[in-house]
């Protein structure tokens, strides 16, 4: 077998992840590295730390970017808060509140399971009554903006119900921040992660996450070690922290972390609310086409994310050649559906950098001659 280098095609990305990324932002990936205890490099790291702060509204001192996917950024969150002794409330309404679960499962904690429908936002009645059933809980554990379905959960009131009984909570943020309204510190959120390759535009493979000082405090006050060496938090503090010097713990993900800077760059000089209002502005265009073209949201409109939109696929219609020939003819990814939904809806993302009118106008005309052209074939 003859190797050659790997040269991809240019594609636009609309599906749930990654999204686009700037020619601005690949091009920090292609700087030259330097050591993870360079000191220019620990001064950048104090800057994105900084950056993570505003993107997640918070002060939290421990707000890291981990070097890892937003799959590792979940578990981070869960195995150093959570110990066999705790009984945890997860609200499941979709594949990812399914994946938190397991997380409880696997640590051998009490599970308490809020199901909620698919394609809806968690109940926050659901939740109050979990809760007033359940006055040992310690924890609650939502998904912010499912992926799976494009549903988005009004995770200020579910905070707010979850202080009432004495809870701290845990948020899925990896699709919301950067995207839609998130407020860490105004909401009382206590462990929350993302993920670089979503609203942020970033290149796949970093977390950001954030702990509130009550959440440290229970990091710091465990009666068991934390059953990840990679992911306890008590060891990463000391390369994220200490007046410009850092402990060793593991060799960053240098260049990604570039990108990562210059991604959060980017969401600073447009400002987060004006980011927050471009991603709705662009939903609204694009459901205007959908509609246009005969597809139906899952989601109700009010509980809708604006940077993940899953559409029904029409009777008569075959998903992946559908997909397939968006792929082929125009270099255009959608995603298809997840656990319930799939091989019923796409999912159609408009995120980050990828959440303009360009992308807009060229998905909608690709959309409509693939069906046409999908349809006749059958």
């Amino acid at each position: 077998m003859t190797y050659s280098s790997f040269i991809p095609p240019q594609r636009t990305l609309m599906g749930p992840g990654p999204s686009d990324v700037s020619q601005q932002v690949l091009s920090a990936l292609a700087r030259p590295t330097i050591g993870h205890l360079d000191p220019l490099f620990v001064g950048m790291m104090d800057e994105v730390k900084s950056l993570l702060q505003y993107a997640f509204q918070t002060d939290n001192e421990m707000t890291i970017a981990l070097s890892a996917p937003g799959s590792a950024g979940m578990e981070a969150c869960f195995v150093n808060l959570i110990t066999p002794d705790d009984t945890v409330v997860v609200c499941q309404n979709g594949v990812f509140g399914s994946r938190m679960a397991e997380n409880v499962r696997r640590i051998g904690a009490t599970l308490v399971l809020v199901e909620g429908e698919w394609g809806r936002a968690v109940d926050p009645a659901s939740l109050d009554d979990a809760l007033s059933q359940h006055p040992e809980a310690a924890f609650v554990a939502f998904v912010h903006a499912e992926t799976s379905t494009g549903a988005r959960s009004d995770a200020k009131v579910l905070c707010e119900i979850a202080q009432k009984y004495h809870c701290l909570t845990i948020v899925d943020a990896v699709t919301s921040l950067g995207g839609c309204e998130l407020k860490v510190d105004e909401w009382g959120i206590d462990a929350i992660y993302s993920g670089s390759q979503k609203c942020l535009s970033c290149v796949p493979g970093i977390s950001p996450i954030s702990f509130s000082k009550q959440a440290v405090d229970v990091i710091k006050n465990r009666d068991v070690p934390i059953q990840s060496w990679f992911l306890d938090q008590s060891l990463v503090m000391g390369y994220w922290s200490g007046n410009g010097k850092r402990a060793y713990h593991h060799t960053a993900p240098v260049n990604s972390l570039y990108a990562l800077h210059e991604a959060l760059l980017s969401l600073k000089n447009e400002g987060l609310e004006n980011a927050w209002q471009r991603h709705q502005n662009m939903h609204d265009l694009l459901a205007k086409g959908l509609a246009e073209l005969g597809l139906d949201f899952v989601v109700p409109e009010n509980e809708r994310l604006a940077q993940l939109n899953t559409v029904y696929i029409p009777d008569g219609v075959d998903d992946a050649k559908v997909r397939n020939f968006l792929l082929n003819e125009y270099n255009l990814e959608i995603g298809a559906g997840l656990g319930q939904f799939a091989g019923k809806a796409w999912r159609i993302g408009l995120m980050g950098y990828g959440a303009r009118k360009e992308n807009i106008a060229l998905c909608l005309a690709a959309l409509n001659e693939a069906i046409s052209s999908t349809r006749q074939t059958l």
